[in-house]
Parts: C-alpha cells; structure tokens; sequence
C-alpha cells in the first residue's frame, strides 16, 4: 500500500488549514493510501536547518542527521509515496513551523556537486496548501503569488513535481464581536466561508486523491 505524509503546518489543529490538509488526505486515503498525519504544533521542540552538514557526509548523504522533533516527520517522508502540507499564510509567507520542515526537508537534498545534483532518489508529488485572510485576487499585488512560486520551484526540484492550493478570505474565529474588529462584517465573513470553503474542501480531496494517479 502507497504511504500519503499528511502535515498540518498550523499551530490550529482544527480550523481551515487543518480542514483542507485532513480533506486532502482522505481524497488520498480513496485511492488507497495509507496515511500518516503531523500536526507540527505538536512535536517535540524542532528548529529549521542548523548547518551542521551532517547531510552531506558518508553514511548520512542526502538524510537529515539532526535528531529531534522533526526527525520522526522526515524519516517518515523519506519512504512515503506523497506529501500533503498545509501552512497558514503568516504576515505573507508560511508558518514558521512549515519553514523549520521545508529548510530541513529541501537543504538534505542539495549535494552541492554537478553529479548528482540532488541526493533525493525518489521524487515524490507534493500538494502544498496555503489559506489566508487575505482575498487570493489580492496576491500578485501583495508578492505574496511570488513567495508561493518560490516554494513550488523548489519543492518541485528537489522533492517531486508540487500543485498549490490557496484558500483566501477565511473565516478567522468563531466569534468576531469579542475582538472588535471592525474591519471586517463577521456575517459576511461567515456567509462566505459557507458558500466557498466546501468547494475548497472539494478541491482539497480531489487534489489529494491526484498524488497517487
């Protein structure tokens, strides 16, 4: 049976990203996979890569030698056939919990020789989920389509071929009146969130369902 990694990059274990990242893997999870799901938020201390090059020396090329929360997350990756990962869009970028995983998961990877240029012998599909309060038209005004292109180029290179799926204007909180922020019409907030984000989740599941076709 094919192994889907399922990663919720948000330290919210059951709101939007969540939701998505969870939808994804049972799409994957129809077609036969067997999952593995991470909530980052709830491991062990982690950091993002430390420099130690322990990727790069005889008996660890292309394996992350540092040990701690993450470790189990990349051992996991290194025999899965798939990758889901979901990640909040924090002041337009990922969650640094998302970012501590993809310098850890992408730098193992880089030889730095011409032959071979990248240690990763097995090149497996990525579905990368962003959701935002910020509206998806607003993207490519804020950068913030560019930040996720950098992301795709490299995961694509490196890991497997990636697919994006951006989830914007989400309902933030349950309830709008505590915070008072008048910003925003909470019932228009909440009307929108129930007639878009089921799609979202309908994307969520078929794109999941993809990684193993």
């Amino acid at each position: 049976m094919k192994k889907i990694v399922a990663i919720n990059a948000s330290p919210r274990k059951t709101w939007n990203t969540a939701t998505l990242v969870k939808e994804a893997a049972k799409g994957a999870e129809a077609s036969g996979a067997e999952i593995k799901y991470f909530d980052l938020y709830d491991l062990e201390k982690f950091t993002g890569c430390i420099a130690c090059f322990g990727c790069k020396l005889p008996g660890h090329l292309g394996a992350c030698a540092y040990k701690d929360g993450l470790a189990e997350v990349l051992e996991e990756i290194r025999g899965a056939d798939g990758i889901i990962i979901g990640t909040p869009n924090y002041l337009g970028d990922v969650s640094s919990a998302f970012r501590a995983l993809y310098e850890r998961l992408v730098f193992q990877y880089i030889s730095y020789k011409k032959d071979p240029a990248n240690y990763n012998e097995r090149s497996i599909p990525v579905l990368l989920i962003m959701t935002s309060n910020c509206a998806e038209a607003q993207y490519p005004q804020r950068g913030y389509d560019r930040v996720l292109d950098t992301y795709k180029k490299m995961l694509s290179d490196i890991v497997g071929p990636t697919e994006v799926l951006i989830c914007g204007e989400t309902l933030q909180v349950d309830d709008y009146s505590i915070y008072n922020w008048t910003k925003y019409d909470p019932e228009v907030k909440k009307a929108r969130h129930e007639e878009v984000f089921p799609g979202k989740m309908k994307d969520a599941y078929e794109l999941g369902s993809a990684l193993l076709k």
